[in-house]
């Protein structure tokens, strides 16, 4: 079937207006499912809500965007069937709504460890199913089993990995994830959009504005609700900030993985002048809970904004010096170069996002691709490398560094005069009316999140959707590892930094 009959040819119209969706038959979900699998389109996120599955795609090279929905008794075809990324996101529909998906090559649960106390938590609730999990079986000779986590040695959040080795050398790796599972979408039903705004700004932390930002474009989407220039290039300011934060931070804990701590230490310094420079500047270290449904909630005064500059100046004359530190010492790029190779083939298949796409060939930015204010009148450029190793995704993080600085250098500059809602929440939002839908997509560091809201006509919220771009993801690190040895796992896991959290809901 013709897939630009049910996608829209402006990203920008579903941006500002309420999401058209086109409703489906049986075959022509599974058309499209055919067409995903032969790389026609990019998969966006899969859901449901009450007995609808949902889909959202993006022709390559294009910006368009389509949102198709369909009409279940309960069942469904299976997308996975076509399409592998789509696998985990309908094992976790099985988990939350009860929809099964037909001819799906994995019915095992994902989210629901059974240990909820119930079945299917955003339907009518049904019976809790038992604990347990199977592993998939691996055959061969001189095979053995090695079990990481769910608790780590360091502080970070659970996740479980299961590999099989021969000698040292990984044969498979096999993740067991949904430990950190809270519910925010169970939370979000019935919840204002205020209150929503909360809940998404949680979802991730390291990624909270990204997350509010996607968010508030899919509150306002729904609403039509036009948001002032300056709080749009202000929302532009603290992402930059969050992503410059992240990408420091990052740079430095990779390194450290291959036992090079000096560049810890160093890129951990920056990072924490960022993190206290918007601590000045926005009164919060994460800037959580600024970004709100038709606006900010709160102004950059100009005794920020000097506290911004330099503190950026000092990054940008110190950063490259630690850039020559990386690139000139030979024992750290034994290890990060050839490291944990992901083809641009399954970046490709699998839509990977942010820096572990654009490592391994796939140029996908949604400030470029899918364009939003204020990034249509900004100058920046999408680094891309092909070799997609450990060193290609410290590379990408460098030069987002170097991008992050140019941009926020543009916004302090173009950063327009005007007033700001009194309201945290843009001078109270209209009620729609009528039941509304919206999606948001914004580019976070780790890149795009995406959104699916659905108002009642009170205006409070139906259904919320948030999709993080570690679902497709975290699969591609298992083929990452491959053919490398255990001991390189937390350096390849520590270069894709793939979300728990954001990814378990």
């Amino acid at each position: 079937m013709a897939l630009t009959g049910l996608i829209d040819t402006s990203a920008q119209a579903a941006r500002s207006g309420p999401m058209p969706r086109h409703d489906v038959t049986r075959a022509q979900w599974t058309a499209v499912a055919e067409a995903l699998g032969r790389g026609e389109a990019t998969l966006l996120g899969l859901w449901a809500h009450e007995q609808t599955v949902f889909m959202a795609l993006n022709a390559p090279g294009t910006h368009w965007l389509g949102l198709l929905a369909l009409e279940t008794d309960g069942t469904f075809p299976s997308v996975g069937l076509h399409h592998a990324p789509a696998q985990r996101l309908e094992r976790a529909i099985r988990d939350l709504h009860g929809l099964a998906p037909e001819g799906a090559p994995d019915s095992r649960p994902w989210l629901d460890h059974g240990r909820w106390g119930i079945g299917q938590p955003l339907a009518a609730p049904g019976p809790a199913r038992e604990p347990g999990y199977d592993f998939l079986p691996v055959e061969g000779e001189s095979l053995h089993q090695v079990p990481v986590g769910p608790v780590h040695a360091g502080v970070i959040e659970p996740g479980h990995f299961r590999f099989t080795a021969q000698g040292e050398t990984v044969v498979r790796l096999e993740e067991r994830l949904g430990y950190v599972h809270k519910g925010i979408e169970g939370l979000m039903a019935g919840a204002s959009p205020g209150r929503g705004a909360e809940l998404a700004a949680r979802t991730s932390g390291d990624s909270t504005v990204a997350y509010g930002w996607a968010y508030a474009q899919a509150v306002e989407a729904a609403l039509a609700v036009e948001v002032p220039p300056r709080a749009v290039m202000l929302r532009a300011l603290m992402a930059e900030l969050e992503r410059l934060a992240n990408h420091l931070g990052d740079i430095g804990a990779i390194c450290n993985d291959a036992a090079f701590a000096m560049m810890l230490a160093h890129c951990g310094a920056l990072r924490e002048q960022v993190l206290r420079a918007a601590q000045a500047a926005f009164g919060h270290r994460f800037m959580r809970d600024l970004i709100q449904p038709g606006g900010v909630s709160r102004d950059l005064t100009p005794d920020g904004a000097a506290a911004l500059r330099s503190t950026l100046d000092g990054i940008a004359r110190r950063f490259p010096r630690l850039v020559e530190l990386y690139d000139s010492t030979a024992s750290l790029l034994d290890r990060t170069v050839g490291t944990g190779r992901l083809s641009p083939a399954l970046a490709a298949r699998f839509g990977a996002g942010g820096h572990v796409g654009r490592a391994s060939g796939r140029a996908f930015d949604a400030r470029r691709a899918l364009p939003y204010g204020p990034y249509d009148r900004l100058e920046f450029s999408v680094p891309c490398r092909e070799d997609g190793d450990v060193n290609a995704r410290i590379w990408i993080r460098i030069e987002e560094v170097k991008q992050s600085l140019a941009l926020l250098d543009q916004i302090l500059a173009a950063l327009p005069d005007g007033p700001l809602p009194d309201s945290p929440l843009a001078a109270a939002l209209p009620e729609p009316g009528e039941p509304r839908e919206g999606l948001g997509l914004a580019e976070g560091f780790r890149g795009d999140i995406l959104v699916w809201l659905a108002l009642n006509a009170d205006g409070s919220i139906a259904r919320c959707h948030l999709r993080d771009p570690s679902w497709f993801q975290w699969p591609l690190m298992e083929a990452a590892i491959e053919g490398n040895i255990i001991a390189d796992f937390p350096l390849i896991n520590k270069s894709f930094n793939c979300s728990y959290s954001g990814h378990d809901l």
